[in-house]
């Protein structure tokens, strides 16, 4: 029995080294997020999509460009206070219309696309007038035109920015485990089962540790 454990040892040697090197779950996408404003000036990831989203006179809507992980926790928030007064006080409520203070950060130049730079290095603030039962999406239209989607109506560009691309995976980021459509029409979903990175090192290592069973075993005879 003694004879067998440095065959073993390796193996489990080998395989903490392997499950060390495996990439993170959660991969890295360059995306629109988008935050529901909370008491306090506080940011809460949504759990809809702006197009489906039908905020409340008052309320205030976040959007968000950067490089996030693919998990609401690992999102960036906007770099400004939701804050209703800051951006709605000086708009006048309108009979038959709702007022929505929208919060619109482009990010910072290290988190754009290839060849494209933000709008601006503040984040901008627009107080929207809408229909009662307007969606976040159209009071995002009413103030910053043109927006883009992608088919599966997940928010690609606001005012244009960026350029090309929608939810693209971040250069020599770990394998996806989903893409960022968490917020499109089907809300806050993170991502799925685990990386085939991970399940490789997982068959590896069961390999490994096989086949030093095997050959401690052959020495034993």
């Amino acid at each position: 029995m003694r004879r067998r454990l440095p065959a073993v040892a390796l193996a489990l040697g080998i395989a903490l080294a392997l499950l060390a090197a495996t990439p993170a779950l959660a991969a890295g996408y360059r995306y629109w997020s988008f935050w529901d404003g909370a008491a306090g000036g506080k940011w809460v990831y949504a759990t809809q999509g702006p197009s489906l989203a039908r905020p409340a006179d008052g309320a205030v809507q976040g959007f968000r460009f950067s490089v996030s992980k693919d998990a609401a926790a690992q999102a960036a928030q906007p770099r400004a206070a939701a804050d209703f007064e800051a951006v709605c006080g000086a708009t006048a409520p309108a009979e038959g219309r709702k007022r929505v203070a929208l919060v619109i950060d482009f990010g910072v130049p290290e988190d754009a696309p290839a060849g494209d730079t933000p709008p601006g290095a503040a984040p901008r603030t627009a107080c929207a007038q809408v229909a009662p039962d307007a969606t976040a999406a159209e009071a995002l239209a009413s103030v910053a035109k043109p927006l883009r989607y992608n088919s599966a109506a997940l928010l690609c560009a606001i005012s244009g920015y960026p350029k090309q691309g929608c939810g693209d995976q971040v250069a020599d980021g770990p394998t996806p485990s989903a893409a960022p459509a968490a917020q499109a029409e089907a809300g806050d979903g993170e991502g799925g089962g685990p990386s085939a990175g991970l399940l490789a090192g997982i068959a590896a290592v069961a390999a490994l540790a096989a086949a030093a069973v095997r050959q401690s075993r052959r020495r034993s005879r």
